[in-house]
């Protein structure tokens, strides 16, 4: 997250929870493995099926975390969603009012937190969900946005 003052950050949803559910499906398929050589001579008809399943569970994960991504640059967020279809929401850094960061029990424990943005002039928030670093990204942004209202680009 240490980034100059000249440098944009570009922030996607953390890692962690991908990891975890590959890791999760790849212990249920060697736990379904296992349990078909020990205990059935051929295997159901429908267990390459759940093997799918599974690494398609861990893979929509993967690829809702790739459709996210947050930048932040001296004077604007732009924040982005999508793969085949974009949306783009892009915020002056001089109209950030507040950056509120919220973390549950399961998020502490991992380190990651969910970012809330709100604009002057706007009835609804950015948030961003499972963001590594939370309060350090929040930090920086507040340090943005002052620097941009008061029209410095600061170091």
């Amino acid at each position: 997250m240490a980034a100059t003052p000249n440098q944009e950050i570009v922030v996607h949803p953390t890692l962690k929870f991908v990891h975890a559910a590959y890791g999760a499906a790849l212990a249920v398929i060697v736990a379904g493995f296992v349990l078909q050589h020990e205990f059935w001579s051929t295997a159901p008809w429908w267990s390459p099926l759940v093997l799918c399943v599974l690494l398609l569970w861990a893979a929509t994960r993967h690829i809702k975390r790739l459709a996210m991504k947050l930048t932040v640059s001296l004077d604007k967020l732009r924040f982005e969603t999508g793969i085949l279809s974009k949306s783009t929401r892009t915020i002056q850094l001089a109209k950030v009012q507040d950056v509120r960061v919220d973390q549950s029990l399961k998020q502490r424990m991992v380190g990651v937190g969910t970012l809330s943005i709100e604009t002057a002039g706007e009835a609804s928030r950015l948030v961003i969900h499972d963001i590594d670093q939370p309060q350090t990204l929040a930090d920086e942004i507040m340090r943005r946005a002052e620097l941009a209202a008061t029209g410095t680009r600061g170091l």
